[in-house]
Formats: C-alpha cells, sequence, structure tokens
C-alpha cells in the first residue's frame, strides 16, 4: 500500500475529484439530456407522420379534453374571424428573408375564441411591417394544426409599430393580455395551444412548413457523453499504472548502485623514483635536447 501513497498529493486529490465530477454529469445530465432530446424528436415526428393520414376532427371536442399527444393534430374549427385584431409575430424568415407570422383570434359558434396563425408574409426593406389584409369576413370553416405556444422571450415585450400590434412569439397568455381578448386554448401536453392553417385555408397567407422529420444528432451525442463518462476513470487508471511503473523503474535503477560491495584496492607497484635533475647548465641542455649543442 505504500506504494500508492502518491494518491495523497494535492495534484492527484484534484484530478481524481475531476474526473469523478465529470463521469458523474456524463452519465446523469449530459447524456440523457441529449437522449431525452432524440426521443422527443423521434415523438414529435411520429406524431406528424401520423397526422397526414389521420382525417381532421373538430377541435371543439378537444377543448375540454387532456392535452395528451395532441400537437400536430390536424383538427376543423367552424366560426368567424374577429375583425380588426391582427397581431404580427416579429423576427420571422419567409424564403431566407426577413417576415412576420400573422395572428387573429377566431370566434367558433359556441362563442370560444381560439389564435390562429395564418403564415407568414414577407416584410418591407427587411424590417417594417407590410400592409396586412384583412381576414374574410362571414362564418368560415377552416383546417389547421394543434401547435403548442412558444413561450414569452425576456425583455421583448409586445409594442405597437407601423400601425401594427406586434409581439416576439407566439404565447396564447400574453395575446390574450396583450388584446384584452379571452382566448380559449387547445390542450397540449406542454404549453397551452393554438391553430396553425393549413394552406388554400380562408385567410391564410404562406403556411408555416412542417418541420423535417430527421432524429437529428441526439443519439450520437447522447452515446457519445456515456463513452466519455466510462473514458475518464480508465485514463485515471492508466496514469496511475503508468506512475507506479515509472517510480517502479527508479527503485530498480537506484538498487543496485546503493548495495554494490566495495572492491578491495589493489596493490599497485610503487611508482620508479625521480631521477635526480642535472644540476649544470650543460646537463640540463643535454636532458631537454637529447644531447651536448655543437
Amino acid at each position: 500500500m505504500r506504494r500508492l501513497t502518491f494518491l495523497l498529493r494535492p495534484s492527484w486529490l484534484i484530478l481524481a475529484v475531476v474526473v469523478a465530477g465529470f463521469a458523474y454529469l456524463c452519465f446523469t445530465v449530459l447524456a440523457p439530456w441529449q437522449l431525452g432530446k432524440n426521443t422527443s424528436t423521434a415523438e414529435r415526428n411520429q406524431r406528424i407522420e401520423d397526422s397526414v393520414d389521420a382525417a381532421p376532427v373538430d377541435v371543439r371536442g378537444m377543448l375540454d379534453g387532456s392535452g395528451s399527444e395532441t400537437e400536430w393534430r390536424r383538427v376543423t374549427a367552424t366560426g368567424t374571424y374577429v375583425p380588426e385584431s391582427t397581431v404580427l409575430v416579429r423576427l420571422r424568415h419567409l424564403s431566407s428573408a426577413p417576415a412576420f407570422a400573422v395572428l387573429t383570434p377566431f370566434r367558433l359558434d359556441d362563442g370560444r375564441t381560439l389564435l390562429i396563425d395564418r403564415g407568414l408574409i414577407a416584410a418591407v426593406d427587411g424590417t417594417r411591417a407590410p400592409r396586412v389584409p384583412e381576414p374574410p369576413a362571414g362564418e368560415q370553416t377552416l383546417e389547421a394544426r394543434v401547435r403548442a405556444s412558444e413561450g414569452v422571450p425576456a425583455d421583448k415585450p409586445p409594442m405597437t409599430e407601423d400601425g401594427y400590434r406586434q409581439v416576439y412569439s407566439i404565447d396564447t397568455t400574453q395575446l390574450s393580455t396583450f388584446l384584452n381578448l379571452p382566448l380559449t386554448t387547445v390542450p397540449t401536453t406542454g404549453r397551452p395551444g393554438y391553430l396553425q392553417l393549413d394552406e388554400n385555408q380562408p385567410g391564410v397567407f404562406t403556411p408555416v412548413a412542417l418541420p423535417q422529420l430527421e432524429d437529428g444528432p441526439y443519439l450520437s451525442y447522447g452515446l457519445q457523453w456515456l463513452a466519455f463518462g466510462v473514458m475518464a476513470p480508465l485514463g485515471l487508471g492508466y496514469f496511475v499504472y503508468a506512475e507506479m511503473r515509472a517510480r517502479r523503474r527508479e527503485r530498480g535503477e537506484s538498487a543496485p548502485a546503493a548495495t554494490a560491495p566495495t572492491a578491495a584496492p589493489a596493490t599497485e607497484p610503487a611508482a620508479p623514483a625521480a631521477s635526480p635533475k642535472p644540476q649544470t647548465n650543460e646537463a640540463r641542455l643535454a636532458d631537454r635536447y637529447g644531447g651536448t649543442r655543437n
């Protein structure tokens, strides 16, 4: 166990906490988030596919029921448009160009009022609202799809510009207050619902296209987060193993040097006695140059 005491150092403890926290987030937050989006997208696609061949039903039969899997259902509604009640939704796009969505309340023949999305209309000069024709008067029968409200964006209150009331999202609660008109909502699984017109309906502009029936990358992203959650502890284990192996190798290299016996000094022959230096100048010159000078 003494070989693992290096794991108690602050650097290793911090690394272990970071790895454990990352793996926990992968398994409990990140992977479920992506897998949940994949499930909801698949369910939405299935509801849209089922609605293509299903016959539309009277929306009045849905108003007092539950909101289980009602979004994207095709419905019919009979009544009249409420005059002078048009609201425009900003920041929409039509053929990659700026546009507005046109909303108008629709009063059913039983007295209840629903919100109708009449489709998209192109902006003028890229930002200004165009002249929006009033919806047809008199009793109309509409075919539409149930949609859930989008919610209210923060710090973007309703406004009046170019002679039209304008908002930044489709939300039945906000619009009921803005128009001072009680709106009956269609129950959905999520937020309160409204109706989105199909093509060739009375008062429709360019209908909002159905979303692409693709599952998207959410499943692969979820599996990747699960893989990351597994790989992080395995990577930490590899670093621990590599550190232990390096320490073991260092101990093996230092052990022979520390335990090697001291060799006895060998008996060396005594160095020969230095020859006495010549004393005379002539003798010194002979010793340096190999003989006497001529």
